[in-house]
């Protein structure tokens, strides 16, 4: 044959090889890359959240969204799993009248996390498909798109960030565990993980139920300024920042606008928000920046009417967690095993000198003024637990000399004070006082803690005017979170941790 007749014949085949090929794929309109989403036309079909698919859907033709969590193909066959937030439900594709090998091929391919829209009937499980949450229902998959890829090659898998802290033999075997900083240096990704998406939606809980909790006792949320002119605390723990001409500070408590709400005789308030302490603490449980809950009441005479409240406030939470987020609660208790949490209502409550006499009698020496450490916070805790069956606590009347300067002292012992801390898990999660709130007293306590009168001048002056008198206290959002769930860092219940050595994402 000549040379021109053989590369006509080859191009003849390679045509016809194209054709047959494009023959063959009748699937081609049932896979593939959407076109970019810019919201150019409205399209009435209704995705189904996968949490919601169910035995109930049997023989049911349906769409979900999701992204491909693993895929596994083999030949003519192709298992994947679909996960949206916390749900997976494995997915089926095999070649049939209505799926080619292509498309099966095509499959298989789709980069791991990318977004896909899938097509499928609702089919029972032949068994229990222990690997995903929907345990007892497949989809046998017809039409496969994909919304949105994900780059081949990821910082790091969902399935390996999926495993626990401490794995187990079995964990190790099964692939890679992910360290910490990796994890929030590739926080996006992190964050999909069940445990997370279900770690977010307990703390949202929490705020919920402390919003809920305190409208329904006659409280009045407030907002205040986070760039203030003069240290909250008196401390120097402080961030300055360049103010026009001038310098400021970002807000370590709400502590002063809280107390001149009171003295503006809102009665009762809170607020929720950003606080910034410049303390250089690489630890387990500080922030550079959290969320505080803080709250401040007038009382009639005794400042234990504010400690019963806030008592029972955590008492309601506590309630609340478990009654509404059992699901989220067991997800997260997969990933982070934990002892169930325990406690007695209404809240224990414990003076200082008893709970240092309960550490004397456990062998540990301290001197009745001292404040506390972690290590005997911790100690502490885990007597209180043993004997009472709490780990939540009250420890009331603390030494003077270890408190703020705006703390009412003890009119029976001048050593000691109207004051006092709450306790999950044996660490700190609340500190709070009966305040000065009469100017004179004031003066006394600024100048004994040698404060410069007139960088809190404006604060003084709220209670030249009459003020009644309050209490309150300060939360720390995830150090309570992180303690009621066993996380061991509050690193796991900050969205985008702020530490001495981060400042990003």
């Amino acid at each position: 044959m000549a040379s021109g007749d053989s590369k006509a014949a080859d191009k003849g085949l390679q045509e016809n090889q194209q054709h047959t090929a494009n023959e063959e794929d009748f699937a081609k309109d049932s896979y593939g890359n959407l076109p970019l989403i810019q919201s150019k036309e409205k399209n009435d079909r209704q995705l189904l959240p996968v949490r919601d698919v169910n035995e109930a859907l049997a023989k049911q033709t349906i769409w979900v969204r999701g992204r491909l969590h693993t895929s596994r193909g083999k030949g003519k066959q192709c298992f994947f799993v679909i996960r949206h937030q916390s749900a997976t439900i494995q997915a089926v594709l095999c070649v049939n009248e209505n799926v080619s090998k292509p498309m099966v091929k095509f499959v298989a391919n789709i980069s791991k996390e990318s977004i896909i829209d899938v097509e499928g009937e609702v089919s029972l499980a032949p068994t229990p498909i222990e690997s995903c949450t929907q345990k007892n229902v497949e989809l046998q998959v017809k039409k496969v798109f994909v919304v949105s890829a994900a780059e081949p090659r990821l910082p790091l898998l969902v399935e390996d960030a999926m495993r626990p802290d401490e794995p187990t033999v079995a964990d190790a075997q099964a692939g890679p565990h992910v360290n910490q900083d990796t994890r929030l240096d590739n926080r996006v990704i992190d964050l999909r993980t069940p445990a997370n998406q279900a770690i977010y939606r307990v703390e949202a809980g929490v705020c919920k139920l402390f919003r809920d909790t305190l409208d329904a006792k006659g409280f009045v949320e407030i907002h205040t300024p986070k760039i203030i002119s003069a240290a909250s605390e008196g401390g120097a723990n402080v961030f300055q920042v360049t103010y026009f001409k001038s310098n400021a500070y970002l807000a370590q408590s709400p502590q002063f606008y809280k107390q001149m709400a009171i003295a503006a005789d809102f009665g009762k308030v809170y607020t929720i928000g950003a606080v910034f302490r410049a303390e250089d603490s690489n630890t387990h449980r500080h922030l550079t920046e959290f969320v505080g809950l803080d709250l401040e009441m007038a009382f009639s005479y005794h400042y234990h009417e504010v400690v019963d409240t806030i008592g029972d406030l955590f008492t309601q939470i506590f309630k609340g967690l478990a009654e509404r987020f059992a699901t989220e609660i067991a997800i997260i208790n997969k990933q982070y095993p934990c002892e169930p949490f325990e406690f007695v209502e209404p809240a224990l409550r414990l003076e200082y000198k008893d709970g240092v006499a309960l550490l004397a009698d456990a062998g540990v020496q301290m001197g009745s003024e001292d404040d506390l450490t972690t290590e005997n916070e911790r100690i502490l805790g885990g007597i209180v637990k043993k004997k009472y069956h709490t780990d939540f606590y009250i420890l009331d009347k603390y030494p003077l000399a270890v408190r703020p300067f705006y703390t009412m002292p003890d009119p029976n012992n001048p050593k000691y004070s109207n004051s006092y801390d709450m306790f999950i898990r044996g660490e700190e999660i609340l500190s709070g006082a009966q305040r000065v709130h009469d100017p004179q007293l004031l003066l006394e306590r600024v100048k004994h803690h040698k404060i410069n009168i007139d960088q809190i001048k404006a604060y003084i002056d709220a209670f030249r005017y009459g003020c009644p008198p309050h209490a309150g206290g300060g939360i720390g959002l995830e150090r309570v979170l992180m303690l009621y769930l066993g996380l061991g860092n509050v690193r796991k219940t900050s969205m985008f941790p702020r530490d001495p050595k981060r400042v990003t994402p």
